[in-house]
């Protein structure tokens, strides 16, 4: 039986960014500015500062730069919600459909935990440009807990 999302209070936005920084530095590799802005009791808000290497040619952003926001996002909600337990989960499956050409501005995304279970969390994602109200990408995906994080089984 899946757990429910806490009701409670999950981390602060700067908690969930200092482990990031001192567990998983390498996200921020090739300049990636990613961090989080807000969380909630299912949800984080994380923005995504681009630089040229986000970029293709025809001045739009590129879909691995979309990709990583999307899961990074996930990932951030899953902190939020699990704490440090939780750094060593690991992407199980990722699914993004490109909604809308973004322009070459910076990003955010929202992400949303719909279901946390013992051993598999599932989740989703609005991609979107800085400044606009259109959704440029939606993702799904999942992620698998280690075992010092699974519930014991019954």
């Amino acid at each position: 039986m899946a757990t429910p999302v806490s009701p409670t209070s999950p981390l602060s936005p700067d908690e969930v960014n200092r482990l990031v920084d001192e567990t998983f530095p390498e996200i921020h590799a090739q300049g990636r500015k990613l961090r989080i802005v807000s969380v909630g009791p299912e949800q984080v808000r994380v923005t995504l500062t681009l630089d040229p290497s986000s970029l293709r040619p025809g001045g739009t952003v590129s879909g691995p730069t979309l990709f990583t926001l999307a899961d990074f996002s996930i990932y951030a909600a899953l902190l939020a919600h699990l704490g440090p337990k939780a750094i060593q989960a690991v992407t199980a499956n990722l699914n993004i459909t490109f909604l809308a050409r973004p322009e070459p501005v910076d990003l955010y995304a929202d992400a949303r935990l719909i279901r946390v279970g013992r051993t598999l969390v599932y989740a989703e994602v609005g991609l979107y440009s800085v400044g606009r109200d259109v959704m440029i990408a939606h993702a799904t995906g999942s992620y698998a807990l280690p075992k010092s994080v699974s519930a014991p089984k019954p």
